[in-house]
């Protein structure tokens, strides 16, 4: 495709919660809840420090958390807490980008921690005021790729109807999600790592001007036998983490050759690359991104950095990176960017784009 006929990304928009709390204030609020259920607090703090996140953005004041025993109370709250988070992104994305709700041609919607129908997509048309001939596609369970993947499907969507506006929304509130009464390894790193946020896309069709970065081309890649590395156990008190310690050792086993391959295609190599935007796995998952792909030092500051401030926002994550690097002024005409996310399935998902 020409370049000039690609989709590009006009802005991103960012909302996170009022609420924010120190990462050795949340251990603090924890210690009791662990003490009475195992016999190494200490291992638990560590734990939850070891993640290197500094801090969180909560959907609700700490106190708000204590009287959600079941698994309707905590998804009626993030119904309510996703609509003013989802809002905000969508207002924030669109007067980036210039334009109004009505403008929205096809509105994606992804999270993975929180369910509804009419799905949320469907309320903020109401909310917002879009258009009655809005399209909608609401998509659930990609969890920490949803970023990238939504990004991509918007992009497909944009190169069949390029005169047309498309907006990926993210909403994730990972602190509704938390297993009280589960103390395992993958629970303690989860409620340590993940925090609250949403994000909003605005893409512009090829037929229309564009204002930012263009998306030239995209690759999904589907792990085989992998359906436990992460996910979701749906129980009665709703959603029971799965994290398989195997994630950095997958992405160091294949992330070199998918990205390799699929830049080989577009006669590119990594050296071509100036910016790296990879959503915030982990401390563990970002090392083994920079030594599978051979990056510079300083190449993934940007996912380092905002996996200290805000956490893992999961399928939000690497969009927050994505828009850090479009409100500054490092991205200069004929520079290229790899956009790389991985989460369920196992699977990841490439963008590459084109300033």
């Amino acid at each position: 495709m020409h370049l000039a006929a690609a989709p590009s990304v006009s802005a991103v928009g960012r909302a996170l919660p009022k609420n924010y709390l120190d990462q050795e204030a949340l251990i603090a609020a924890l210690r009791g809840l662990w003490a009475t259920k195992h016999f190494n607090v200490e291992r638990l703090e560590d734990l939850h420090r070891a993640v290197q996140v500094s801090g969180r953005y909560l959907a609700l004041p700490l106190g708000g958390y204590i009287g959600l025993d079941t698994f309707a109370k905590c998804n009626d709250a993030w119904i309510e807490a996703a609509h003013e988070l989802g809002e905000a992104a969508l207002r924030d994305g669109l007067a980036r980008a210039g334009l109004v709700p009505a403008d929205v041609d096809h509105l994606f919607f992804v999270t993975v921690t929180g369910i509804a129908t009419p799905s949320l997509d469907a309320r903020l048309v109401n909310r917002l005021g879009m258009k009655s001939s809005v399209k909608r596609t609401p998509i659930f369970g990609l969890g920490c790729v949803a970023g990238a993947a939504g990004t991509a499907r918007a992009a497909d969507y944009l190169r069949a109807y390029p005169g047309e506006v498309a907006v990926l929304l993210s909403v994730e509130l990972c602190s509704l999600t938390l297993q009280r009464g589960d103390l395992s390894i993958p629970n303690i790193v989860a409620s340590g790592l993940f925090g609250d946020g949403a994000a909003a896309v605005v893409m512009a069709g090829g037929g229309r001007d564009g204002r930012g970065p263009r998306v030239v081309a995209t690759r999904s890649v589907f792990y085989p036998g992998t359906e436990r590395v992460m996910g979701w156990d749906v129980v009665d008190s709703g959603f029971k983490v799965v994290l398989s310690a195997k994630v950095p050792e997958i992405v160091r086993e294949h992330i070199r050759e998918d990205v390799d391959a699929f830049l080989g295609e577009h006669g590119l190599a990594r050296r071509d690359i100036r910016h790296w935007i990879a959503h915030t796995g982990g401390p563990k998952v970002l090392q083994a991104f920079e030594g599978a792909l051979e990056l510079p030092e300083g190449a993934l500051a940007r996912s380092w950095r905002s996996l200290r401030d805000v956490g893992n926002l999961s399928s939000a994550s690497v969009l927050f990176v994505l828009g850090d690097l479009l409100d500054g002024a490092e991205a200069k005409p004929g520079d290229l960017g790899l956009m790389v996310a991985m989460g369920p399935g196992f699977c990841s998902e490439i963008v590459l784009l084109a300033w």
